[in-house]
């Protein structure tokens, strides 16, 4: 199947909302609320097995499918959900869990700790494709010690492995399962309908397990192609929520009637990578030439609209107050600099590249803004659009030499360190491989003594800034607008993981 690629043009360009709104809303087929029904306008999913989710579509339904053993609040705290109580022995190597009771999968199957076991043992296998498979890789052994009893016994003591198990992908499965298809979970919605070209339709679950929820009767996922399309539909009504918009957009609908618009800080960034394992990313010179062509103050004016915080080349953000260290610094742009360097590394006439990126959120601005910037440098850049879904898709994103990816924001810092950067972590994009940073992440995520895991986390950051194989503009805020019908929902950090359950139309 071929893939249509879009090439963006050299000039920031007002989005065409008219246009595109007017013939989405014509295309998009009309739902009748029936009951207490909440439409969201989300891309379409790719994935229905929790353990290859990744986008916030694929994340949110399978929160409102399945159930998380422990989950995160939208302060980052950690929460209950099938585990009502858990114990963490003195050495911090043995977690014990106490299970829920009246827990039934959506086929009437009541939950066992063996299922508990189950998801966990294929989240460590690596033949899954899973990113837990390196993620859960401290983990000694997995059993239930009862009916409804886990443990979880660790190599090594982590002081963020409650935050580990609410990772995106630990859902519990029942186990056995094959057909993923099926969304046989026991969380507060259930399946009615699935048209994977068009939407997911899911009803309550009436012997959910926590008393007065879910308190809608039906949620629907109606899927949009980009994002204009889907703020279209919630201008004429045709669903209740959408998110995930560029700020631009978000900001046109500041006076539309009977909507609420919805922003929330978080941890989110765009990272601008450089694979290093290949030339011309392998001369670190290339790399520090593109940072000292950015201007990072100009990208967040022009592309988040001053919404979020300016980004220091370090995942390590302003959110995690205690481990955020404001006193590193990026230098500032000296394309004269920049050039002298692509010179020294052989590139005497400038150097051509093309730039891969993402067509959500603000993306695609950011990707015309850097070959706005850079041609100053003498960086030619080919900026190339792809739908999120062929993006993301076939790991396509790991591979490309130049790239914009978004990454959600986490409740901990150390999952962006070890999923992202460490030498071989699954999702290394850059392909960045440091001893001296492996060392201070493998401190950070493990010791027990704070003082020692804030003085790791600020080494690690002023290395990123000197040597880091990443540029990051910004932090993004998550922005979402919402029909004034409905209350009792709370836009999350990452909004994929918002929770349903709590609303109900006004």
């Amino acid at each position: 199947m071929k893939t249509q690629r879009k090439r963006a043009s050299g000039r920031l360009k007002a989005l065409p909302l008219a246009a595109a709104a007017a013939f989405f809303l014509v295309a998009v087929i009309a739902v009748g609320q029936d009951g207490n029904s909440f439409r969201m306008a989300v891309q379409p999913i790719v994935h229905t097995d929790p353990a290859l989710i990744s986008s916030d579509a694929e994340v949110a339904v399978a929160n409102a499918v399945y159930d998380y053993l422990v989950d995160v609040d939208a302060g980052s705290r950690i929460e209950p959900r099938l585990a009502t109580d858990w114990d963490i022995s003195a050495d911090g190597l043995m977690y014990t869990f106490y299970l829920a009771d009246g827990v039934f999968f959506h086929d009437g199957t009541p939950l066992h700790a063996d299922d508990v076991v189950w998801t966990f043992e294929r989240l460590r296998d690596p033949v899954i494709g899973s990113s837990t498979a390196d993620l859960y890789g401290n983990i000694l052994s997995v059993e239930a010690t009862g009916d409804r009893i886990v443990q979880f016994a660790l190599m090594e003591p982590n002081p963020f492995f409650l935050y580990d198990l609410s990772d995106n992908h630990a859902l519990i499965v029942q186990a056995e399962t094959t057909d993923f298809t099926a969304f046989n979970g026991t969380g507060p919605f259930m399946l009615e309908t699935y048209y994977p070209e068009d939407r997911l339709i899911l009803r309550a679950n009436p012997d959910y397990f926590v008393e007065g929820l879910p308190m809608l009767d039906r949620v629907e996922f109606i899927f949009f192609p980009d994002e204009v399309a889907a703020v279209g539909a919630l201008r004429g009504d045709q669903v209740d929520l959408a998110w995930r918009m560029s700020a631009p957009l978000f900001l046109s609908l500041s006076n539309e009637p009977g909507i609420t618009l919805m922003e929330v800080p978080t941890n989110g960034f765009d990272v601008v990578r450089l694979r290093s394992d290949r030339a011309p990313g392998d001369d670190p010179r290339v790399m520090e030439a593109l940072k000292l062509a950015t201007d990072r103050d100009e990208i967040l004016a022009l592309v988040q609209l001053g919404r979020g915080v300016a980004g220091r080349d370090t995942p390590i953000g302003p959110l995690y107050a205690e481990y955020y260290d404001d006193s590193i610094s990026v230098p500032e742009r000296d394309v004269a600099r920049a050039r002298d360097l692509l010179r020294q590394a052989g590139y005497v006439n400038g150097i051509r590249l093309e730039l891969h990126t993402p067509d959500t959120g603000g993306r695609p601005d950011l990707a015309v803004v850097l070959k706005e910037q850079w041609a100053d440098a003498g960086i030619d850049v080919d900026v190339i659009v792809e739908p999120e879904s062929v993006y993301y898709g076939a790991d396509g994103w790991l591979e490309v030499d130049l790239g914009i990816t978004g990454w959600g924001s986490r409740p901990y810092p150390q999952f962006y360190l070890d999923q992202m950067l460490a030498c071989g972590a699954p999702w290394n994009e850059s392909h960045f491989c440091d001893a001296e940073f492996d060392r201070l992440a493998s401190i950070a995520g493990s010791t027990r003594d704070e003082e020692e895991r804030v003085s790791a986390y600020a080494q690690i950051q002023q290395l990123m800034s000197e040597r880091g194989p990443l540029i990051i503009p910004y932090f993004f805020a998550a922005l979402a607008a919402i029909d004034q019908r409905f209350d009792g929902f709370e836009l999350k950090a990452f909004p994929g993981r918002s929770d349903l359950r709590t609303i109900l139309s006004n």
